[in-house]
């Protein structure tokens, strides 16, 4: 029992393109949320769908109620990890030139629709950064944008257009990565802001659709002016509980992002034993 209360927080990666020995075991022993799928676990369509259905064969089996939660980012654009056998979409900058946010909905949609007949049932998409920073070297292109209300309005229309499909969405990075001019896969950003002016930019976009986005993905930089100076907001209690929770009175889930990336390896590793390395993520209900 006390597995299966720890795996049912837990996403993790599969190293190729078949189910190995050790995902099955997290599925059977511990019953993990779920699995995060990568461009290395897929070759063709084929292949991919037989793996997803694999997948839930074991969940079934072992007991779930509930079908495996099977997710990937497929922002389209510079972010897929399908390239083959599926629509190549634009991204989201390129989306929001068209100065139609209905058209957010519409391309998101159809990406769903095609993620959801390969398997997938949580898109860890879209993209929610105000990207103010155009030192920013890993956001760019991925954010609608640099002013928050248009931003907030592409994002909506997105979400919408994801779970229209049947495939859950997820607003990310919060409470913003768009500010920053360190990649969180290499390092801890800082944003050195306060709550108001948060509220006032990065955190617009998320206010706007979190209501609706079935979950939203924790980013591992620092806030110091939120009164924390060492944990990345992916672990910090005053950005999940005070922020998340009771500022913008989001009751959704909550997914960090990748736990293998330096923004959090460098404050705390990823417990064992459930690491490995193929990417695990975290959840809270």
């Amino acid at each position: 029992m006390e597995k299966k209360k720890i795996g049912r927080h837990v996403l993790a990666g599969l190293p190729g393109l078949t189910v190995d020995d050790h995902t099955r075991q997290l599925i059977q022993e511990w019953h993990i949320a779920g699995v995060v799928l990568f461009a290395r676990n897929f070759k063709d369509a084929a292949q991919f769908q037989a793996l997803t259905t694999e997948l839930q064969l074991i969940a079934q089996a072992a007991g779930y109620t509930q079908p495996l939660l099977i997710a990937l980012d497929q922002e389209n654009g510079v972010i897929r990890r399908i390239n083959r056998d599926a629509s190549l979409f634009p991204g989201a900058m390129t989306i929001a030139a068209t100065g139609e946010p209905a058209n957010a909905y519409r391309m998101y949609r159809a990406s769903a629709l095609e993620l959801r007949a390969l398997g997938v049932n949580w898109n860890l998409a879209p993209d929610a950064d105000v990207n103010t920073n155009p030192a920013n070297p890993v956001i760019g292109v991925r954010s609608f944008g640099a002013d928050p209300h248009r931003v907030a309005a592409y994002v909506q229309q997105a979400v919408r257009g994801i779970q229209s499909a049947g495939v859950l969405a997820t607003l990310k990075h919060f409470p913003g990565h768009g500010d920053t001019s360190v990649d969180s896969h290499l390092g801890l950003p800082v944003v050195d802001k306060s709550l108001a002016e948060l509220l006032a930019t990065e955190l617009v976009p998320f206010r706007a659709a979190s209501k609706k986005s079935a979950s939203i993905m924790l980013a591992h930089i620092l806030l110091p002016q939120l009164g924390n100076d060492r944990l990345p907001a992916s672990l910090s209690p005053i950005v999940i509980q005070d922020v998340l929770r009771r500022q913008l009175g989001y009751r959704g889930v909550i997914v960090t992002d990748d736990l293998e990336m330096q923004g959090v390896q460098s404050v705390m590793a990823p417990p064992q034993p459930l690491t490995r390395p193929c990417t695990p993520g975290q959840t809270w209900s």
